[in-house]
């Protein structure tokens, strides 16, 4: 039934924004992955998911705040029944990990897809990435990182509004990038928000 249901989800999402995939030279694999990208959209996650082969989309769960998901009944279930949806705490306790519900998922054999600036972009612009990729690769060195670049997807449902405006977007897979290991926390998210600042430029600056 969930994958029924996530079918239908991601068909609307292709209706509306075409959401089509494209590879920079790896095409995505099997192999266990973090798949982490720029976020402008609520459609993000719907979109990186519908871009993805349907045989790797059976793998991947989408990282996302609890506050929003558990917002509604609707949104509720899209996130729990529909998406399998790993939830973190933005608002969490001193002592608690907010990364855990994560870091099971991973242990678990999935693969996930995160934003790593932590929120959206209201310009386009990629912000600066918070420390929880690097801990993830830190903590989970075999897991291949993939960087992803969501083109157009703030113009599908910008910031503040609720109704989808049709637009042809695209999903661009970049090649795998090096993981934190020997690397400090600095340089690591560096690293990794280039990757994903050159699948942009590599779509802005083609003739």
């Amino acid at each position: 039934m969930r994958r029924l249901l996530q079918s239908w989800l991601l068909g609307f999402v292709r209706l509306i924004a075409s959401a089509r995939g494209r590879y920079a030279n790896t095409p995505p694999s099997t192999q266990q992955t973090i798949y982490f990208a720029n976020h402008a959209s609520h459609a993000d996650t719907l979109a990186i998911l519908a871009a993805l082969p349907l045989e790797l989309r059976a793998h991947v769960r989408p990282v996302a705040a609890r506050d929003y998901w558990d917002a509604t009944p609707l949104r509720r279930f899209i996130g729990s029944q529909v998406l399998g949806v790993v939830y973190v705490t933005r608002q969490s306790a001193k002592r608690e990990d907010p990364l855990q519900m994560i870091r099971e998922a991973l242990t678990e054999g999935w693969s996930i897809i995160v934003f790593p600036e932590g929120t959206r972009s209201l310009t386009g612009e990629i912000a600066p990435f918070k420390s929880g990729l690097y801990r993830l690769s830190s903590d989970f060195p075999d897991v291949k990182l993939v960087p992803v670049y969501l083109s157009d997807l703030i113009r599908v449902i910008p910031k503040g509004r609720w109704l989808p405006v049709p637009i042809n977007c695209q999903v661009l897979f970049g090649d795998p990038v090096p993981g934190a290991a020997g690397c400090t926390k600095s340089d690591f998210l560096t690293r990794a928000r280039d990757a994903v600042l050159h699948l942009q430029h590599s779509i802005t600056n083609k003739p």
